[in-house]
């Protein structure tokens, strides 16, 4: 029999390793996702410390890894251009303590009612843009901005690569770090002990030093330098209604994520599952003292999670871990950041975009829910045009117009004896928005005989129809038997 100690012993040693390789995903996309929203590359590593040290500790989900996240990059990368980067700790604290007040209340579980089609229309869209903007980067290139813009630059990005040697080198360099990372997925499993983005990236780098090439590198300036804490006069802008509506797509697509991903990982392991409501307090906390330090918004990130569950990982001690070494690596190696080519970084992004669109369930869910597939493409591209908030707002009223549609079944059955009163028997739904065909099925009967109209078999009657049927048969001067005054339904 396994003692205690010996199974503590156990559990350490795998949590021990797991954190090392969580550590090794985590940094390459820590710093890419700062780079890609256009703040100082270490504003990306504090908050995947903290996402360790301090949301690590919190209940909620035991195995799943907190940090800065891809999903949120054209969100933040929008802020940071509207509202300033002093803004960005506002905006992160005001979006932690709403998570904390909506896990408080006991709101988290709620999150889980978001249609699944909208969340993938999301993450599509968010994968769009971000393929989108970094196929600049990836040219050492600035993107022109929103969606539309940069897919209206792209003819004149190809001919600007084509005629410089500088950008085809950099172009060269991230297509080779989105190899790697395709190609070491298909290795044996011994080979993949090294994670794929931190071997993309430190073979990128190296050829970039060996080689001294001509291309753009990370910008350093140091961890404590990096940390700007909101002033008193940032919080001003709290005024503005453009910045508000930022904190709240902030605090919701935040929350969603993190929650969606904690119910992918509960899948992955046979431990405790995920409380939710506790969940998001944690989140909250960490992008509250996230806020106070001015760096990126966290979420939950089901890429590292993934990587924890399946080296091994046995307790929230892995997660916290990889906090400890990502602040080691910020403390010791700052000076290590400034020799990686961003075209390498674009590559890490580029890869990780095209995982957020969801290319082989597409064509199933065609097949089988045609109206689900509309609602994620219709989302995907609301987004793509307009703005994040905006196209899941679109992408939301959407769902629920095509539920509504959907559970407004109505059935009319009409029964011409050949004397007496025609009998119309209406079951199912009745709402405005069949009331069109209600009264087309209606204005078909003959208008010389009378009609008797069966309402038991509604189970809901709305205002707008009771109104029209009421109307319609006052018009034809006939016995209308109401909803309370029916049969039951052989």
């Amino acid at each position: 029999m396994t003692s205690p100690l010996s199974s503590l012993r156990s559990a350490l040693r795998t949590d021990f390793t797991s954190s090392l390789v969580v550590f090794l995903v985590a940094l390459p996309l820590c710093v890419g996702v700062a780079v890609a929203s256009g703040v100082p590359a270490e504003l990306g590593l504090i908050t995947g410390i903290v996402g360790g040290l301090v949301t690590g500790l919190l209940p909620g989900s035991s195995l799943q890894v907190s940090g800065p996240a891809a999903g949120l990059t054209v969100l933040v990368l929008t802020a940071v251009q509207e509202y300033g980067l002093p803004a960005l700790g506002v905006i992160v604290l005001a979006s932690g303590l709403l998570q904390l007040a909506l896990g408080a209340l006991r709101l988290g579980r709620f999150f889980r009612a978001i249609s699944l089609s909208v969340v993938h229309g999301m993450l599509a869209g968010i994968g769009l843009v971000l393929i989108l903007g970094q196929l600049y980067a990836l040219a050492d290139r600035k993107a022109p901005g929103t969606g539309t813009a940069n897919i209206a630059g792209l003819p004149g990005l190809a001919g600007d690569v084509l005629f410089s040697d500088p950008a085809l080198i950099a172009v060269a360099i991230g297509a080779g770090t989105v190899a790697v990372m395709t190609l070491w997925k298909k290795l044996p499993g011994k080979a993949q002990l090294l994670p794929g983005p931190l071997v993309a990236v430190g073979t990128a780098t190296l050829a970039t030093v060996v080689f001294d090439l001509p291309v753009a590198r990370v910008q350093v300036s140091g961890l404590v330098e990096s940390i700007q804490p909101p002033a008193g006069s940032d919080f001003g802008q709290l005024a503005e209604v453009g910045l508000l509506t930022t904190i709240v797509a902030f605090t919701l697509i935040a929350s969603a994520e993190s929650l969606f991903s904690a119910a992918a990982v509960d899948r992955l392991h046979d431990g405790p599952n995920t409380d939710y409501d506790k969940e998001l307090m944690a989140q909250g906390a960490g992008n509250t003292l996230c806020g106070l330090l001015g760096a990126l918004p966290m979420t939950a990130v089901i890429v590292r999670s993934a990587a924890n569950v399946q080296a091994g990982a046995r307790t929230k001690a892995s997660r916290v871990l990889h906090g400890v070494w990502l602040l080691l690596f910020a403390a010791l190696l700052p000076g290590a950041l400034g020799v990686i080519p961003t075209a390498a970084l674009a590559g890490v992004l580029i890869h990780a975009g095209f995982k957020l669109l969801p290319v082989k369930e597409l064509g199933p869910l065609w097949r089988e829910h045609r109206g689900e597939a509309v609602v994620l493409v219709i989302t995907a591209g609301a987004i793509l045009v307009t703005n994040m908030f905006e196209g899941v707002l679109i992408g939301l009223l959407l769902a629920v117009v095509k539920t509504a549609w959907e559970t407004s079944h109505v059935h009319i059955d009409v029964t011409e004896p050949g004397s007496g009163p025609v009998q119309v028997r209406i079951a199912g739904h009745a709402t405005f928005l069949r009331l069109p065909r209600i009264l087309d099925a209606l204005e078909q009967l003959p208008a010389d005989r009378p009609i008797e109209l069966n309402l038991a078999g509604l189970r809901h009657l709305d205002h707008a129809c009771m109104s029209a049927l009421q109307h319609w048969a006052d018009q034809h001067n006939a016995h209308t038997v109401q909803p309370e005054r029916t049969r039951a339904s052989a």
